[in-house]
């Protein structure tokens, strides 16, 4: 790891978004709640925050960073979901690794819940996306 021992505790925010695309016909069983698992858009939420909050033991160089904050949206199109997450934290470091962990793993989650509706007659994913994960924005106020 980065030795951030001299640094400043400083307010730390971070916003990471990605996609996935779907057949139509899933995101119509999404918008219906008739997935069989459950529902995609809040297990994915929890999944997101629980990634989030274990991201140092995920990523090995990152740091353990109490986060004050962790949140998930989806912005649902025809046939993608568009996934943010934004974390947020007094810390010595930043916490972009976080949200991009949130993201993903909330990404991987839906995917997870819908894949029986994805699949190809050979069970292949041959439309099936997770795609433009990013970070999107990041703040550090205080102490440059």
């Amino acid at each position: 790891m980065v030795d951030i021992t001299g640094k400043d505790t400083v307010y730390r925010e971070a916003t990471a978004k990605g996609r996935i695309l779907l057949h139509t016909e899933t995101m119509e069983r999404i918008k219906s709640g008739s997935v069989e698992k459950g529902d995609p858009l809040e297990t994915s939420k929890i999944a997101g925050i629980l990634a989030a909050k274990e991201t140092s033991r995920l990523v090995p160089m990152c740091h353990q960073i109490a986060l004050t904050d962790v949140s998930i949206g989806h912005e649902l199109q025809s046939n993608v979901i568009e996934v943010r997450c934004t974390v947020k934290a007094y810390s010595k470091t930043g916490v972009e690794m976080e949200a991009l962990v949130g993201v993903m793993a909330a990404l991987i989650n839906i995917w997870d819940m819908v894949k029986k509706y994805e699949k190809d007659s050979e069970g292949q994913y041959p439309l099936t996306r997770i795609t433009d994960v990013r970070v999107e924005r990041k703040i550090k106020e205080g102490r440059q």
